[in-house]
């Protein structure tokens, strides 16, 4: 099991890397179509986005998560 102090980064790492493989395979797709090498234009796509998704995350993170409670009432 990994720590709990690494959650924010294990969190980050796996929704970078859920949401480029979408937005990548969608993204190739509708440029390309499914055609011969579609698999490695994908992946290649998917490792590029997810090398600059995953350190943005773990920047972006707390400065949305700050704009998220100033837009949001309390109870």
């Amino acid at each position: 099991m990994i720590p709990a102090r690494f959650e924010p980064i294990l969190f980050g790492l796996i929704l970078s890397g859920m949401m480029t493989n979408v937005v990548t395979f969608i993204s190739t797709f509708m440029v390309s179509g499914f055609v011969a090498g579609f698999a490695t234009m994908w992946l290649s796509a998917w490792v590029a986005s997810w090398m600059v998704a995953f350190p943005l995350v773990l920047v972006l993170a707390p400065l949305t998560r700050r704009i998220v409670k100033k837009l949001v009432r309390k109870p």
